[in-house]
Formats: structure tokens, C-alpha cells, sequence
């Protein structure tokens, strides 16, 4: 299934950084990463370090996948309000799932620092918008909930917000844990480090057969080739659905613009990440070099034709809604695209294995904060296949 439209601004930017073969021949290794996106190479490079034998593989170029299309507003928030999430599974696990999303930033940004991709992460501030007057009260709430989960943020009125942006809400919540990320870069800059400590790479490799057991895992190629691994650890994203017995996840399509670049950013405070109460909702970056990323106007999934067909009257919209907040702001669209992403009932990425699969460990970050999920998933699957419970598994396990 193709996940994204055929241009993705990220694969027109950046090219292919670093390219690597198809596999031709039988490998063994501890561990197999099935899926090179960001969520496989933060895994991939995180379990190299601990000193894992590992190989990763892609049926597509390394990031060919989601990733390609991510706008990568990098935020902790969950697309559960803390204070629903508390109502489903309890104030301290609720806590200590936002805790984990929060603190994954910091994760991602030393990692970028420590491979030599500083560039692809960039400190932002946040500002979450509530679209309705009737929704002052909810951020209120959700103020209150995540200062006494202890992160720090910050209640703007109408009137403080019309004093820094040049539109007018009901209210908002800033927060100062958020960044803007060029996934795609990270993800071929963390695969190449990750190959320099060991790893193994192959992408256009497609996996056609995986029988787990009890003291490996055995995978054959589409060309004959085998994998014997001890573990698998699938960074597949929605298409991992396939290998899960229950459907846990529903299917969108989103769609996003990136302008020409942009000078100046009147009415726009600190240029930072903007998103809002609405479902679906619009949200809002820059990039370096001025550009503008807008994205937002979801639908649920059909096909990849019905969602590439969409893609003109989507962003044209997008960038109407644009127009609206910023006036002043001259945005011409250079590129547009599409993408595919999963939803789950409580906002909550899965992560862990399944009773069917032994020596399977899934990471799926579904959710508009995937990429953080992957960062939390790394560390869970360092510490389980090392042989401890991580403090934070249960919250994403697929019993809970």
C-alpha cells in the first residue's frame, strides 16, 4: 500500500542522503528491525549502542515511508487531553504518559546532537488554540492537569493572545516542550551512525514470510533469502496491522503544503508550532529557510488514489485557513502531498509484544505524536530485551 502521495517535500529537500543495498544473501543477527522510518533507526541506533547485533530492513528506501510526509511538529501532547486520559486509565498512569512523551524530546534532541544532526531539531515554543468559547473551561482543566503532572505551561486569554498573534481565540496553552524536526534527516543520519557501530542496513528488501518460535524468529524475502533473527522488532506502522489478530488502529489520510520561503512572519509570535482544539485539526510550522508547513484536513482512509485526488482541493483549503490567521504573511505553496497515518481509541501508541508472536516486540507510534512514541519505544524495548520491565511498559501494552 502506498503510504504517501508520489512528492513528499521532505524527499525533494533532502534527497537520498545515504543509500544502501537490497539484501542478496541469508543473515543472521539478535535483532531484526523490520521498517527504516524514524521509528526504526531511533531503535535500530538505540539497541546498536547497547550492544546489540543488529539488522534492518525496508521493503522501500530508508525513510521512503511515512516519514517522507511527516510535518514532524515535534510536541509531547497526546491527542487525548490529559484530563480524559486520566478519566480512561487513571491519574498516574495517565501522568505518567504524558511524562513520557515530554521527556522523549530531550531524548531525540542529545541524540541529534550526539549523530551530528543538530540541524534537523530545533527548539520551539508551542501554542495549543481552542477554537470555541465553550472550550475556555477544557484548557482550564488541562492547564491545571499537566502543571500538577508537573510540566510547566502556560493560560493565554483572548486578550493575551490578540496581543501576540494577529488572529483572536478563546484561549490557548503554550508550552516551551516542543521543536520543529526534519525526520527524514534524522532517520538517515541515526541509520548511518548505527551502521558505523555495527548495524546493518537494507532497504528494497520486502519480507514475505516471518514464523516466530521459541528460540528465534525465521523471515524469507520475496527473492529467497533468509533471516534468522532472535528477535524481530516491527517498526512497520499501520501496516504491521496485518501480523495482529484484533484491529487496533483507524486509518486517516492528511494533507500538507510547504510554501516558498519567507521573510518576515508579522502576527506569528516566535514563530512557533500552532495546533487547536478542532478534530481534525489545523496545524503549523516553519522550516529552515522560511518555509511555511501547513497541514491538517484529515479524512478517514479509502485508497491511496481517493486520498491523492483530494490533495489539491485539501491544501488549497489549507492554505485559505492560512490566510485567515495571517494576513500579513505572504504564503505561495511550492509543494503538496499527502499521507497516511493510524489513530487508536485512547491516543496511546502500542508497544510490546504479543502472545502469538513470541520474540516479537511491535513499536506503534500511532497518534499526531509518533515520532515521540518511537523515542519512548526504543527505550521500553532496550530495557525488555535486556531482560527488565521497563517502569513505563504496561501503559502501551496491547492488554491494557
Amino acid at each position: 500500500m502506498d503510504l504517501v502521495s508520489p512528492h513528499p517535500f521532505w524527499l525533494l529537500k533532502n534527497g537520498l542522503p545515504h543509500e544502501y543495498p537490497s539484501l542478496q544473501e541469508d543473515v543472521r543477527c539478535e535483532v531484526l528491525v523490520l521498517g527504516a522510518g524514524i521509528s526504526g533507526a531511533l531503535i535500530a541506533h538505540t539497541l546498536v549502542k547497547a550492544g546489540w547485533n543488529v539488522v534492518v530492513v525496508d521493503k522501500r528506501d530508508v525513510a521512503g515511508g511515512s516519514t517522507s510526509a511527516s510535518t514532524a511538529l515535534l510536541q509531547y501532547e497526546i491527542d487525548t487531553h490529559l484530563v480524559d486520559l486520566i478519566r480512561r486509565m487513571g491519574k498516574r498512569d495517565a501522568q505518567r504518559a504524558y511524562r513520557a512523551c515530554h521527556d522523549s524530546i530531550d531524548t531525540i534532541e542529545r541524540l541529534a546532537g550526539e549523530v551530528g544532526a543538530k540541524c534537523a531539531f530545533r527548539r520551539k515554543d508551542s501554542a495549543y488554540l481552542a477554537t470555541k468559547h465553550s472550550e475556555i473551561r477544557l484548557l482550564q482543566q488541562e492547564c491545571a492537569a499537566r502543571r500538577e503532572a508537573g510540566i510547566a505551561v502556560d493560560f493565554l486569554d483572548e486578550k493575551e493572545i490578540g496581543a501576540r498573534f494577529s488572529f483572536s481565540r478563546p484561549a490557548a496553552l503554550i508550552s516551551s516542550q516542543a521543536a520543529e524536526l526534519d525526520a527524514h534527516r534524522l532517520t538517515h543520519v541515526l541509520l548511518a551512525d548505527a551502521v558505523t557501530r555495527g548495524a546493518r542496513v537494507f532497504d528494497r528488501t520486502i519480507v514475505t514470510h516471518l514464523e516466530p518460535g521459541r528460540r528465534g524468529v525465521r523471515l524469507k524475502t520475496d527473492t529467497g533469502q533468509l533471516i534468522h533473527a532472535t528477535h524481530v522488532v516491527m517498526a512497520t506502522g499501520y501496516e504491521s496491522q496485518a501480523f495482529l489478530p484484533q484491529r487496533i488502529v483507524r486509518l486517516k489520510s492528511t494533507f500538507a503544503l510547504a510554501s516558498e520561503a519567507v521573510h518576515r512572519f508579522p502576527g506569528w509570535w516566535k514563530r512557533c508550532l500552532l495546533w487547536e482544539t478542532a478534530r481534525p485539526y489545523l496545524y503549523l510550522r516553519t522550516a529552515a529557510g522560511g518555509r511555511i508547513l501547513v497541514g491538517g484536513e484529515d479524512v478517514p482512509f479509502r485508497n491511496p488514489t481517493e486520498r491523492d485526488r483530494l490533495i489539491q482541493s485539501k491544501t488549497a483549503r489549507l492554505a485559505t485557513r492560512f490566510h485567515r490567521l495571517f494576513p500579513e504573511i505572504p504564503l505561495r505553496v511550492d509543494y503538496r502531498w499527502a499521507g497516511t497515518f493510524g489513530e487508536t481509541k485512547d491516543g496511546l501508541a502500542y508497544i510490546g509484544c504479543i502472545r502469538q508472536m513470541p520474540r516479537c516486540h511491535f513499536a506503534l507510534g500511532f497518534g499526531g505524536n509518533g515520532i515521540t512514541y518511537s523515542a519512548v519505544a526504543a527505550a521500553i524495548i532496550r530495557q525488555t530485551l535486556a531482560g527488565r520491565r521497563h517502569p513505563d511498559a504496561h501503559l502501551f501494552g496491547f492488554d491494557r
